[in-house]
């Protein structure tokens, strides 16, 4: 179960700058009408790449 603060990785692409692989964070989490997760995604310097709401076949948690 994914919750807040955990680390995501995208395995679609899911904007210009969210491709496949990107690690980011779950800042949010929605329930209604569906389950969503509003992730910040960061590039390896730290830089935000872009905010995004996902779906739970969007992205993987991480260990």
């Amino acid at each position: 179960m994914i919750e807040e603060y955990d680390i995501v990785e995208s395995i679609k692409v899911l904007s210009d700058s969210v491709v496949v692989g990107c690690k980011g964070t779950v800042v949010m989490i929605y329930t209604d009408p569906i389950l969503g997760y509003e992730v910040e995604f960061m590039a390896a310097n730290g830089e935000t790449l872009d905010v995004l709401t996902v779906y739970p076949d969007d992205i993987r948690l991480l260990d």
